[in-house]
């Protein structure tokens, strides 16, 4: 088993050696696989990969699913950027020692966007709204009290009107726990098949000598280019420091080598009292031209109830601050568990 982590290891460190091309950016596509999900990770910047547990772990490092033990669900809604919405459902169960399992489905609101045309540039009076569905099935296994492993399969869905792009996509994480205190994580995203559109939109109609106009030979398709989802690596380290029995702040960072972005630095800490309220913040640092950074500071606050003994409800919220856009993102959680 020793053997084996130590090959993943090697494995995802390699791949990082290849990330980070900022020549290749605008080269790839699907960035829906970019867009975080869950009050808590947002609220601390996405720094917490190897401190995430349950179905907020999903998105970050799915090392961390099997961490729970029981039953949860879990729905997320973030307002993002002009005027989209984004929705996340995730429900996961433990299956006794084979490790736990987790579903989940995050979608897209673009609103109505109204059709236009050569002939009508205002507008058609006609509406249409893009699809956008990710779909995961996540595994996770605890190997031994220091160690937990994760996976994530994702279904990858784009459709503008009669034209669709479908892929598939895995995510590969490992979370390390030193100690109760201090735990590493290492995690590579998105890796996968190609995208590309195609449909009966991006035919066309057309005059070709010899032949009568709307003939099989009068119908020609545009062919689109092929393109990759953005993959990346990511390397994470947090830190719990108990003040006292009430108290505790966790402190963590998340470096991120991406494939066709700039590389950059995650950084979060959370305070909590009782481990009941929480108070959280973080920031997104670009390694290299941080001025075009689209995001910067992120905050927020939870609250962990107990309903019964078996019984537990978590509410969370996050603010993300956004550049060049006159709204931040407002993102709220709401996560239900039985254990």
């Amino acid at each position: 088993m020793k053997k084996i982590l130590l090959l993943i290891t090697i494995s995802i460190c390699a791949t990082a050696i290849f990330a980070g091309d900022v020549s290749r950016k605008g080269s790839t596509g699907a960035d829906q696989l970019l867009v975080p999900v869950g009050a808590r990770g947002i609220a601390t910047g996405g720094a917490f990969h190897s401190s995430l547990y349950g179905l907020e772990s999903i998105y970050y490092n799915p090392a961390g699913l099997d961490l729970v033990q029981g039953t949860e669900a879990m729905f997320s809604y973030m307002t993002y950027l002009a005027d989209i919405n984004l929705s996340y459902f995730a429900v996961s169960t433990v299956l006794g020692d084979l490790g736990s399992i987790a579903l989940s489905f995050k979608t897209f609101d673009f609103g109505d966007i109204p059709v236009t045309t050569n002939e009508y540039p205002d507008g058609t009076g006609k509406t249409y709204s893009p699809s956008f569905l990710t779909i995961g099935l996540t595994y996770s296994k605890v190997i031994t009290d220091r160690i937990s492993v994760g996976t994530n399969f994702k279904l990858v869905s784009e459709t503008i009107e009669n034209t669709s792009a479908t892929g598939l996509a895995v995510d590969v994480g490992v979370q390390y726990r030193f100690s109760p205190q201090l735990s590493i994580a290492a995690v590579i995203k998105n890796i996968g098949t190609n995208m590309v559109y195609s449909g009966p939109d991006l035919q066309t109609r057309t005059s070709v000598p010899n032949t009568t106009l709307g003939s099989p030979n009068g119908t020609y398709e545009i062919v689109s280019e092929p393109f990759q989802i953005p993959s990346y690596f990511e390397l994470g380290l947090s830190y719990r420091y108990g003040i006292d029995e009430q108290n505790n702040l966790l402190l963590g960072s998340t470096f991120t080598a991406n494939n066709a972005l700039e590389d950059k630095l995650n950084l979060g800490l959370e305070y909590s009292f009782m481990n009941t309220l929480f108070l959280r913040g973080g920031y997104n640092l670009l390694m290299e031209n941080n001025d075009q950074s689209l995001y910067g500071f992120t905050a927020g606050a939870g609250f962990d109830y107990k309903i019964a003994d078996d019984i537990g409800v978590v509410f969370d919220y996050a603010f993300r601050d956004v550049q060049d856009f006159p709204t931040p993102n407002h993102v709220f959680t709401v996560k239900l568990s039985f254990q």
